[in-house]
């Protein structure tokens, strides 16, 4: 009864749709995993939520900074720059 279930379900029409299901819960998870454990706003342990309300604009300011953010800043919008320069460059 199992199989016939899990093959119900799992057609290969539903196999393409697998990997970006997947690769969003990834996303939506390490998002979670990185506010969890990095975000200054959030505090998990009581310990910290008994703190109240703290002005630590150096700890933010660490979170808001991450290397995704300095890495792209002085980059162009662009996705594939050399193929844009094709194909917008006058001939």
């Amino acid at each position: 009864m199992a199989s016939s279930t899990f093959a119900k379900w799992m057609r290969p029409e539903v196999y393409p749709l697998l990997a970006p299901v997947v690769a969003v819960a990834g996303l939506c998870s390490m998002q979670l995993v990185r506010n969890l454990r990095t975000n200054p706003e959030v505090r998990v342990t009581k310990q910290n939520r008994a703190a109240g309300v703290l002005d630590n604009f150096a700890e933010g300011e660490k979170y808001t900074e991450h290397f995704l953010r300095k890495y792209v800043r002085n980059r162009s919008p662009e996705i594939m720059p050399s193929l844009n320069q094709f194909f917008s460059r006058p001939k």
